[in-house]
C-alpha cells in the first residue's frame, strides 16, 4: 500500500507539472509549434541509454552513479540509465519527452538544457549545503534514472505559469507543485518532491533575472 501511495503521489506531481506547461504555452498552440529539438535530443539520448542497457549487461555497473564507484562521468551518464523496470523506464522516457518539449517552447532550447543540467548537478550539492546529507535524500534515481532531472525541469513550468496567469485555478495549480513536492518529501521521503522544490526555486531566480533584462519575456504565443 505504501508503494502504491508513493507512486500515485509521484505521478500526480508530474501531471500537475505537465498541466502547468500546457497552461503556459497554450494548449491550442501545440500543433503549430516548431519541433523542440533540444527535447528531442534529450529524449533520444535517454532512448539510446535504454538500448545500451539491453545490449550490454554491464552498462548499469559502468555508468550508474553509485558513490562507491569511481568515475566523474557517472553523475551524467547515470541520468540516461533506467532501473525502474519496463513501466518505470517507459514513464521516465515519456515524461522526459513531454516536459522537455513544453519547457523548450516556453524557456527556449538553451535554457531548457541548462535547467536539465542543473537538475543533474545541483540537488546533491544543495543537500550538502543544507545539511540533508545524512537525512532523506533528494536523489530519486537510486543511482540511475532520468526522473530526478525531469521533475526538476518540470517544476520550472509551474513557476512559469505562476508568473503568467491571474486565474485563481492556474495560480493554485502552479503553487501546488512546490507545495505537494514539499509535502511528499516530508511525508514519504520522496526525493521527487524536493528536487521539484529546487527546480521551482531556481526558475524563480532565473525569471527574476530575466525580468530585469531589456528584452521581451516569453509568453503563451512564443514559438
Amino acid at each position: 500500500m505504501e508503494a502504491i501511495v508513493f507512486n500515485v503521489t509521484t505521478a500526480a506531481l508530474m501531471v500537475m507539472m505537465v498541466n502547468c506547461g500546457l497552461g503556459v504555452v497554450g494548449r491550442d498552440t501545440l500543433r503549430g509549434r516548431p519541433l523542440p529539438w533540444a527535447a528531442i535530443g534529450l529524449t533520444a539520448v535517454a532512448v539510446c541509454g535504454v538500448a545500451l542497457q539491453l545490449v550490454w549487461p554491464g552498462a548499469m555497473d559502468a555508468l550508474d552513479a553509485d558513490p562507491a564507484k569511481s568515475g566523474w562521468w557517472r553523475e551524467f551518464t547515470s541520468v540516461f540509465m533506467q532501473n525502474g523496470g519496463f513501466f518505470g523506464g517507459l514513464w521516465n522516457l515519456v515524461t522526459l519527452a513531454a516536459v522537455s518539449a513544453l519547457a523548450q517552447w516556453y524557456w527556449g532550447g538553451p535554457l531548457t538544457l541548462g535547467f536539465f543540467l542543473a537538475g543533474i548537478v545541483l540537488p546533491v550539492r544543495i543537500d550538502t549545503l543544507l545539511g540533508f546529507g545524512d537525512g532523506p535524500g533528494t536523489d530519486p534515481r537510486n543511482f540511475a534514472g532520468s526522473s530526478g532531472a525531469t521533475y526538476f525541469l518540470g517544476a520550472t513550468l509551474a513557476l512559469a505559469l505562476l508568473t503568467r496567469t491571474r486565474l485563481p485555478k492556474e495560480t493554485a495549480l502552479a503553487l501546488g507543485v512546490p507545495a505537494l513536492g514539499l509535502a511528499v518529501w516530508l511525508a514519504q521521503d520522496n526525493g521527487h518532491g524536493l528536487v521539484s522544490v529546487y527546480g521551482f526555486a531556481l526558475a524563480a531566480a532565473v525569471w527574476a533575472l530575466r525580468s530585469r533584462l531589456p528584452r521581451r519575456a516569453p509568453g503563451r504565443t512564443a514559438a
